[in-house]
């Protein structure tokens, strides 16, 4: 998630950037612009098909709502995803799978209440394990010294 938000706010400031140049490398044409670091700036002539024409504060604006909006989007579907993951390893569900194993006595069906209540990976593995591989896989981890 952090990693998506850095990469929104370097789309974001590349975006502003792109449409203003340092005063040393403009052509002198445009309005200068005080920038929030204290440098002034000029506003970039951006080429059209029927010529020049100066990049509006509205496209700016526009391009970054437009990519704010993406992110959000995409912020939304990899939050979906993970909670569909969680899902679908959780505790209810190692639990509602541990209930329909043969062959478990209390006392391991409570170490396995245990395992799996702080540890994501290990319901992940149960979960994953094929049938007749799950009570084994619990007898050895719940046997073992910590």
């Amino acid at each position: 998630m952090t990693v998506i938000l850095i990469g929104v706010v370097i789309i974001l400031l590349f975006t502003v950037e792109m449409a203003y140049v340092d005063e040393d490398g403009s052509s002198g044409s445009g309005e200068d612009v005080h920038m929030l670091d204290g440098h002034k700036r000029h506003q970039v002539v951006v080429p059209s098909g029927s010529g020049g024409r100066k990049r509006s504060r509205k496209a700016n604006g526009d391009a970054i709502v437009e990519a704010m909006l993406e992110i959000a989007a995409a912020s939304k579907m990899r939050a979906n995803a993970i909670l569909k993951n969680e899902d679908r390893f959780s505790i209810s569900k190692c639990i509602k799978v541990l209930d329909e194993l043969q062959g478990v006595d209390e006392q391991l069906y409570f170490l396995a209440l245990d395992l799996f209540e702080n540890n994501s990976s290990a319901r992940e593995i149960f979960i994953s394990l094929k049938g007749e591989k799950r009570l084994p896989w619990l007898q050895c981890k719940l046997s073992a010294p910590p």
